[in-house]
């Protein structure tokens, strides 16, 4: 049954209440790491070189972990719909220790190894030893990066999704700020970017953390962590990590692929990418907005409520996808000039800009759903999807140059096979029921 009038304008009002802040905080990563470029860039290119690599595996092993905050999202607003807040208070802070567990033991990995997984990267001897001090230096923020995806988890649980939009703002001036001084007034160079990215993202988990311990003290949650929450943290997170890990290697597969049409189409390849994950933000502002509000009303015993705003937020995700896609057709022809002059390249991503623009309604209603399960708390099943979805896509896109198709006939394997096989498999669960579990804990 679609929702009436009065239940549609309510979902509105939530879904928009949570979604546009969360579209400001997931906007500021990328913002900390175009700092860093930008005034990196300033040293040298050596520098610049030696920054790319190593920021590119610190997102990698940051991006892996975002189970942090998908898992802790969806616990914390099921207790917040079971009007639990010193339980929902006390899962986000087994989340938080979890982060700080794993932030520990990554930085006992990267330490060492550095110097070897720069060389495997194939770095030039001059960008090298730039790349290991950015990698060795930045890596000792990676338990503040982590409780930042816990803290923030925590919080979209609790439906706030103001403060992190607040903490990101805040956290990208201090970043601005630090570089600025480090850099260039204490002559640091990359050394001085890597410590200010620290010290910016230990702020940002201080500031968090003080806002969840204050939410402790006054419904009386314990902070100590327990053996028996600190697992079930992990326990939850494990299918997310199943599914991030398939989708990053969809992504590897496809760079690779692209890699082997030759450097005009690797080099169009990482612009529609870019442009690509651009947008995805966008729509994964609505999901985030879906793991808190499914995660409430199943807390509460409310699975029809859950169903409802389900609906809704499907039609939020097709209009959307429809409005991003007719903004990127339009703008396609002017886009490609502002990555680069080489005509060759302008001609390989016309195309491919296009299909990403034609199937985006489809990723807007796969990135919805996706933010439906995850509140849902069935972790598992998105696991099986994804690992289905990679077992589709990697013939197809292997495939792809022995068949002397080009980059277009990649991105219709990317944008239109990989994500039309995650809407179906999303769609039969969704329409199943079998996601909607109500109670205060998922069984």
């Amino acid at each position: 049954m679609p929702p009436t009038a009065s239940s549609a304008r309510r979902h509105d009002r939530e879904i928009l209440a949570l979604a546009l802040p969360a579209f400001g905080s997931l906007v500021a990563e990328p913002l900390f790491l175009m700092t860093d470029s930008a005034m990196v860039g300033h040293l040298g290119t050596a520098q610049l070189a030696g920054l790319g690599i190593a920021a590119a595996l610190l997102s990698t092993a940051v991006n892996v972990f975002v189970f942090l905050a998908y898992a802790t999202t969806a616990a914390v607003a099921r207790s917040v719909g079971a009007r639990d807040l010193s339980a929902a208070i006390r899962q986000g802070m087994d989340g938080s220790w979890l982060a700080l567990l794993l932030g520990l033991g990554l930085i006992a990995v990267v330490l060492p190894t550095a110097p070897a997984v720069i060389d495997a990267f194939g770095a030039s001897a001059t960008a090298a030893p730039h790349a290991v001090t950015y990698l060795r230096i930045s890596a000792l923020g990676l338990p503040a990066m982590l409780i930042v995806l816990a803290a923030t988890g925590v919080l979209r649980g609790l439906q706030d999704t103001r403060t992190p939009l607040h903490v990101a703002i805040a956290g990208f001036g201090a970043n601005v700020v630090l570089n600025a001084v480090l850099i260039y007034g204490l002559d640091l160079g990359v050394a001085g970017s890597a410590w200010g990215t620290v010290l910016a993202q230990f702020g940002m988990a201080a500031a968090y953390l003080r806002v969840v311990l204050r939410g402790a003290r006054a419904h009386g949650a314990s902070l100590r962590p327990t053996a028996a929450g600190v697992l079930a943290s992990a326990r939850a997170g494990v299918p997310l990590l199943i599914r991030t890990l398939s989708l990053r290697g969809v992504l590897l597969i496809a760079t690779a692929v692209a890699t082997r049409l030759g450097d005009v189409d690797v080099a169009a390849h990482q612009v529609t990418l870019t442009v690509w994950t651009l947008l995805a933000l966008a729509l994964d502002a609505i999901a985030i907005a879906g793991q808190a509000i499914i995660g409430r009303y199943l807390g509460a015993d409310d699975a029809a409520g859950a169903r409802s705003a389900c609906r809704r937020m499907i039609w939020w995700g097709m209009v959307s996808g429809v409005a991003i896609g007719v903004l990127l057709a339009a703008t396609s022809p002017l886009l490609p000039r502002l990555f680069t002059g080489d005509e060759a390249v302008h001609e390989r991503l016309l195309p491919v800009l296009l299909v990403v623009a034609v199937t985006q309604p489809v990723a807007g209603v796969v990135f919805v759903l996706d933010g439906v399960l995850m509140g849902a708390g069935d972790g598992p099943y998105l696991a099986g999807a994804m690992l289905l979805t990679l077992t589709v896509f990697t013939p197809v896109a292997l495939l792809v140059p022995e068949l002397g198709g080009g980059l277009t006939a990649l991105w219709w394997a990317l944008a239109g096979l990989m994500m039309g096989t995650r809407l179906v498999t999303l769609l039969l669960r969704t329409r199943s029921g079998r996601w909607a579990v109500t109670g205060a804990v998922r069984a």
